[in-house]
């Protein structure tokens, strides 16, 4: 039976710039990474390494859809996202759930890969922003 997911993997030709994406706005620093025979990074959460990036020489072809949509992830601090998202000119949209009790905000990295990060409804309210 699955019980959680373990990590999203990206491929990038921006490693620097994802990196310190991750790192500014989704306060998902880099740490310990095996040392594999190709660049990359590890993005934590915590003690978790959520995101692995893969470096790569060339930004791949992007078909018109993409088979994997978005990535999400459980999160605190509502008020404080949408700052650093606003005070950096990112891109960003609030999403209320109808009849449930999250309130997502959906960003983009600098690869395009959409993110959408999940709040409590009650939080999101409490900030004005639900």
């Amino acid at each position: 039976m699955i019980e959680a997911l373990d990590h999203v993997n990206l491929r990038t030709a921006r490693l620097a710039e994802m990196i310190d994406w991750y790192g500014r706005y989704m306060q998902m620093p880099p740490g310990p990474r095996p040392e594999f025979p190709f660049g990359g990074a590890w993005l934590y959460a915590g003690d978790f390494p959520l995101v692995h990036l893969v470096e790569i020489e060339t930004a791949p072809d992007r078909p018109a859809e993409l088979a994997l949509e978005h990535a999400a992830f459980r999160a605190s601090g509502i008020a404080a996202f949408v700052a650093r998202l606003k005070d950096g000119g990112q891109r960003y949209r609030v999403s209320a759930l109808p009849d449930f009790p999250i309130v997502q905000v959906n960003v983009w990295d600098p690869d395009g890969n959409h993110l959408h990060v999940d709040f409590d409804r009650a939080e999101a309210e409490a900030a004005g922003l639900a």
